[in-house]
């Protein structure tokens, strides 16, 4: 297995600059893993392809205006963008400028100074505020929308999904962008339950991978928590005989990390009555899927395309096998479907 092998050519005019309205107008491009059929719906159809006492889990992060503009003292102009925070004051940031070693200071109109207080690999910097940030989002921060959409965004809120709540993420969980509460709620009223989990989203989880042995490469860590509501959820679905079915490929590394936390902890004895199939879970996870990974816990998806050599493409190959994903895609762009976070959606049988 090569990186190369989760390579591919997309054309600019493939890539989606602004969302559909309304949300659930998109595309579903229906693939079944057992024969590679492939079927072309509308988002809003999904719930013909869903069953009473299946399980929809959704991804309830919030994304924070992590996108921060700032300057030196002598004047020159820097970039911060919040990745992860680690205490009250302490962020790993990405920054933009020239020559922001340990030490230097950055002043932030409207907002509470900082200093670089450790240099990181790359770009990457640990940044202690003088105050909290949070309460200046509203005047200094902006929405980090990902490099390839070059349209401004006219309402910040089609960068959330209609459920999202939970602050943390430096990018959306795209997959969930596409849901309407009308079309939860029908869905709802059909017997689908639905299900929360949270996991952050980093930018690493876009980022190419550049080695060419796939797995050289290291994936960051990201913060999840699985309430005791939705182990609770998982297992009766499982013990009712639905299906488990993640929306986007965060929730799928939420729900596979509970479980294998879960394998790890449990009693070495035989316990009568029935076994939680994920305990709660808070914590991080590093955890890489790739072709080969046995899914305990997912039995379906709903996802985007994703972009060439990420880690998102190679978490899909491995639910679904690479070349019937990379089939999905080329017919996807006969089909003029239109891909990444703006774009339309897939749902993974």
């Amino acid at each position: 297995m090569k990186t190369s092998d989760f390579d591919y050519n997309l054309p600019p005019e493939y890539i989606a600059q602004t969302p559909v309205e309304p949300r659930d107008s998109s595309r579903l491009l229906v693939l079944h893993r057992d024969t590679g059929a492939l079927e072309h719906r509308v988002f809003r159809e999904i719930g013909q392809f869903l069953h009473p006492g299946d399980l929809l889990v959704v991804n309830r992060t919030r994304v924070i205006p992590a996108r921060i503009y700032a300057r030196k003292p002598t004047g020159g102009r820097v970039e911060v963008l919040l990745l992860r925070r680690e205490d009250l004051l302490t962020w790993e940031c990405l920054v933009g400028g020239k020559g922001l070693s340990a030490g230097r200071m950055i002043i932030i109109e409207k907002g509470p100074s900082a200093e670089i207080v450790e240099v990181l690999e790359g770009s990457r910097r640990r940044i202690r505020f003088a105050e909290p940030i949070e309460p200046y989002f509203p005047k200094v921060g902006n929405v980090p929308l990902p490099p390839y959409i070059h349209e401004p965004l006219k309402d910040p809120e089609r960068y959330q999904t209609v459920y999202a709540c939970d602050p943390g993420s430096a990018a959306a969980p795209t997959a969930g962008l596409h849901f309407t509460l009308q079309l939860m709620d029908e869905l709802k009223s059909q017997g689908v339950n639905f299900a929360e989990v949270t996991l952050h989203v980093g930018l690493d989880t876009f980022a190419p991978v550049m080695e060419d042995d796939p797995e050289e490469h290291q994936i960051h860590t990201e913060w999840c928590e699985i309430p005791p509501a939705t182990g609770e959820a998982l297992t009766q679905t499982r013990q009712s005989g639905g299906r488990v079915v993640a929306v986007g490929t965060t929730s799928v590394r939420a729900l596979e990390s509970a479980r294998i936390a879960t394998m790890d902890n449990r009693p070495r004895t035989t316990v009568s009555g029935p076994s939680s199939i994920v305990q709660s879970f808070t914590g991080s996870t590093s955890l890489y899927i790739l072709p080969g990974y046995q899914f305990k816990l997912v039995d379906a998806m709903i996802t985007n395309f994703h972009l060439p050599r990420s880690t998102l493409i190679m978490l899909v190959s491995a639910f679904a096998g690479r070349e019937k994903i990379f089939h999905a895609y080329e017919v996807a762009m006969q089909e003029k479907y239109s891909f990444y976070s703006f774009g339309d959606a897939m749902l993974i049988l």
